[in-house]
């Protein structure tokens, strides 16, 4: 089942210290979720000066369930980085489907 991630940073004066803190540990968790196909698209969302505030990720898991369980280990979570996090369920479309691990031979 595929969720869409929707993930705020704090907006604090020390916010971007964290992200960048925690930066590489989510980007080497992301490099291998990709590989096994848990992670299908991600994203920094940019505020007016393009600087990072948060992420949006399309992600495939079994459940919710496991979806909160990647979110107790994920770096931007444990690093204090995000902190407002959003989980939709979704289902990525027709045109999209050759993102899909499951799907790639």
């Amino acid at each position: 089942m595929q969720f869409i991630i929707i993930a705020q940073d704090g907006n604090d004066d020390q916010a971007m210290n964290r992200r960048d803190a925690a930066r590489d540990s989510h980007i080497a968790y992301s490099d291998m979720a990709v590989k096994t196909g848990e992670q299908i698209m991600a994203a920094a969302m940019l505020n007016q000066d393009e600087k990072m505030i948060g992420s949006v990720m399309i992600v495939e898991f079994e459940s919710i369930e496991k979806v909160n369980e990647w979110l107790d280990t994920e770096a931007y979570i444990t690093g204090d980085v995000w902190q407002n996090v959003q989980i939709i369920p979704c289902k990525v479309g027709p045109s999209f489907q050759h993102m899909l691990k499951k799907n790639q031979h």
